[in-house]
């Protein structure tokens, strides 16, 4: 009997026409046909999950009685944080990213779940755990940059050395802006620690049509040419339209070891 956000379900996604669709569950094939003729789109496509795979992982992100998931706990310290019972994703980037918006519409199918949405950049002071059934542990982590609290590279550094249950980092870049000189940097951490990680660009609702393809473009090329540990394909999301938004939960599922097949469509 809940009222959920428009297109937050698949199965409300799979009522519009075609184009539409598409353009919400795979918004970066959306953009090819406005590429020039020519460009490598290999890596717009290598993870493009079928209908079955896309509703096993909104499954996994429905509670209910059975499968109830739950903001955990708070930790400024390694010491502080939950077992590493689960296998483990994180959420990291800049300050006013978009990071706690994109967590809620994740979860936007289980609307008892509390993320706080901070109107305030840099707000989120501590690493947040929510643990979803028996099956992974989603992780918000502080934004960096703007006032980014004192100790975070300290609490942060420690998470991705320590946390030996972390599958797969989510490194979110903004979409209007594109890579920032505080994103590099996380970058260079990550690839120095040898973590795997996946870069997400938020807010597309917001940039133009313009601006997007050359932020997509560039991070491509510098994913390519700069990158060990960063999956090669890019995702796109918006947490007010929820573009891109299911193919991130399927990702999700598959990189915690839930979806064990992904085949293609």
């Amino acid at each position: 009997g809940r009222t959920l956000p428009p297109l937050a379900a698949l199965s409300q996604v799979l009522r519009l026409e075609r184009s539409r669709r598409t353009g919400i569950v795979f918004p970066l094939q959306k953009l090819e046909r406005y590429l020039v003729p020519g460009t490598d789109t290999a890596r717009f496509r290598l993870f493009q999950p079928g209908l079955a795979a896309l509703q096993r992982a909104e499954a996994l992100f429905r509670s209910d009685r059975g499968h109830p998931i739950d903001y955990v706990s708070s930790a400024v310290r390694m010491d502080h944080a939950p077992p590493p019972a689960l296998p483990e994703v994180c959420f990291i980037g800049r300050s006013n990213v978009g990071k706690s918006s994109l967590i809620r519409a994740l979860f936007s199918l289980s609307p008892e779940v509390e993320v706080r949405v901070s109107k305030t950049p840099g707000h989120t002071k501590k690493m947040n755990f929510f643990k979803v059934g028996k099956f992974f542990t989603l992780v918000d982590m502080p934004g960096y940059g703007y006032r980014a609290p004192q100790d975070f590279v300290e609490m942060v550094e420690a998470y991705l050395q320590e946390r030996r249950n972390l599958k797969r980092t989510f490194l979110l870049v903004d979409g209007v802006v594109g890579l920032q000189k505080t994103d590099h940097t996380a970058v260079e951490m990550l690839e120095e620690f040898g973590i795997p990680y996946v870069m997400v660009l938020t807010k597309i609702d917001r940039a133009s049509r313009g601006v997007l393809l050359k932020n997509i473009l560039e991070i491509q090329e510098f994913v390519k040419e700069n990158t060990q540990g960063c999956f090669p394909q890019l995702f796109l999301v918006s947490s007010v339209e929820f573009s891109g938004v299911h193919l991130l939960r399927c990702f999700v599922a598959h990189v915690t070891g839930n979806l064990p097949t992904v085949e293609a469509s």
